[in-house]
């Protein structure tokens, strides 16, 4: 059972919803921002947001096969350099090392992928979905009914 609704605050909220409007308008593409947040998600334990983030990827086009096997991405053939770059850099900045913090082969890695400033956005979503998993998991807000918003068809 849920501890408290955090949506009874929505003025707390509001920076985590400017940081997704900016996401959003980054350029990052859809199907990376999906994945990195279920990513991150997963490496987080947070329950609601593993539901929620595997769902709005199914609406928008992802793979079943892509989203099972997220977890073992470094075995799977399925994903790009760019977005093993992506989950690379998601998992050092979810878990900074206390000592080195991100070290200099992600960031290489990250950076041969993407420009500094799509490093940047891409940084800002993982200290966003970080921020909603931090949220969600001590509120204990259940999975399950989080529904997609209708998308358009192409």
């Amino acid at each position: 059972m849920a501890r408290f609704s955090y949506y009874t605050y929505p003025e707390a909220l509001k920076p985590l919803f400017a940081m997704k409007a900016h996401i959003d308008q980054s350029g990052l593409e859809k199907s990376l921002v999906h994945l990195v947040m279920l990513r991150a998600s997963q490496l987080n334990g947070c329950a609601y947001c593993i539901d929620m983030h595997s769902k709005e990827a199914r609406a928008d086009g992802e793979t079943e096969q892509r989203l099972y096997l997220l977890q073992a991405w470094r075995e799977a053939p399925f994903y790009s350099d760019r977005e093993r770059a992506a989950f690379v850099w998601c998992e050092a900045v979810t878990r900074l090392d206390p000592v080195h913090g991100v070290p200099d082969e992600v960031y290489q890695q990250a950076s041969a992928q993407f420009s500094e400033r799509e490093l940047m956005d891409l940084n800002l979503l993982v200290i966003m979905i970080n921020g909603w998993n931090r949220i969600a998991v001590p509120s204990k807000t259940e999975p399950g009914s989080f529904q997609p918003a209708r998308r358009e068809a192409a």
